[in-house]
């Protein structure tokens, strides 16, 4: 099979198609024919050297959605898509033809979603669900204040918050593009600023003062000192990534007084089987078109796999997917 693989770490320029011996199924793994696979942030950074524990040399790719051409039987021919903090990093991913996974990491694609679709899906909303469902427990009648409401992540957070009866508002530098499900969804936004008691203000304005009760900083570091004085008396802090800087300083005795929570979601630490555990229960609100993923906005070819990372290195809108 032909796949894109890096022996370095450094910028795209790194990446070459090699010619690899096609994967076979064992007792216990499948092979899925990659019929699209979304290129991510943490794709990019991978490459680049900033993730830990990748091993080289490395195919790399955290999401997929194709065909099972090899496997258990009653699997065969059949669409899946899939993800994982394995896949890419320490497995070889799925920017190739063909991918090897455990057969417990199999999960059935939404039909309504094209392979493109599904494969924008993965990180996007097994994080996102991770944070706001899982550990900020996000609840009917409150509100989420979503920094990064116009990305990937922030995106599904939205739509998520939307199913469990939440009120959202959203933070970025530009408001959602029209057409985007975020644009649909969030109830007001607010434009992020470098000021936090601005954005905090602003956001609290919305909230008769009290502040939302839950924040998911998609973005994290230059926001996350905003998205805490944003925070409601005993509200959570979801953060998932850190921008600009490691390093936010926190007023301790605010932090105590106000009882609020900070919690880390790590989608790495979800391997390709447990992400398909949350993929699958995500499964029925795509079936039913309740939830959608960014547009895909860019396609290429594995020779142009290059272009494809250096197009989320530019931050292009919408998604970017590689077609093997």
């Amino acid at each position: 099979m032909r796949a894109l693989r890096f022996h370095q770490f450094g910028s795209p320029e790194v990446l070459e198609v090699v010619d690899l011996p096609d994967p076979t199924a064992t007792q216990d793994s499948a092979v899925v024919a990659v019929r699209a696979a979304s290129v991510n942030p943490s794709d990019l950074k991978n490459v680049i050297g900033v993730m830990e524990g990748t091993v080289l040399p490395r195919v790399p790719g955290r999401d997929f959605a194709g065909v099972v051409v090899d496997g258990p039987p009653e699997w065969r021919g059949v669409e899946v898509w899939g993800t994982g903090g394995d896949v890419g990093f320490t497995l070889d991913g799925s920017h190739a033809e063909c991918i090897r996974v455990p057969v417990s990491a199999l999960a059935r694609k939404p039909s309504p979603l094209s392979f493109e679709e599904a494969s924008a899906v993965g990180v996007n909303f097994v994080v996102g669900w991770l944070g706001a469902v899982e550990l900020a427990e996000l609840g009917k009648g409150e509100t989420v204040a979503v920094f990064g409401v116009s990305g990937g992540v922030g995106g599904a957070v939205a739509q998520i918050a939307r199913t469990r009866g939440a009120r959202v508002l959203g933070v970025d530098l530009a408001p959602p593009a029209d057409g985007t499900p975020a644009a649909e969804i969030i109830d007001a936004f607010v434009p992020f600023t470098h000021n936090s008691a601005e954005v905090a203000d602003a956001l609290r304005a919305h909230t008769g003062g009290r502040g939302a009760e839950v924040v998911y900083d998609a973005v994290g570091g230059v926001t996350t000192p905003a998205a805490l004085a944003s925070l409601a008396q005993c509200g959570r802090l979801v953060v998932i990534s850190a921008v600009g800087t490691p390093t936010v300083e926190i007023n301790l005795p605010d932090f105590y007084h106000r009882e609020v929570r900070m919690l880390g979601a790590d989608s790495r630490r979800l391997d390709v089987t447990e992400s398909a555990a949350r993929l699958n229960r995500l499964n029925t609100y795509f079936e039913r078109e309740v939830f959608r993923p960014l547009p895909v906005t860019h396609r290429f070819g594995l020779d142009e796999g290059r272009k494809a990372y250096a197009a989320v290195a530019d931050r292009v809108q919408g998604r970017v997917v590689i077609v093997p």
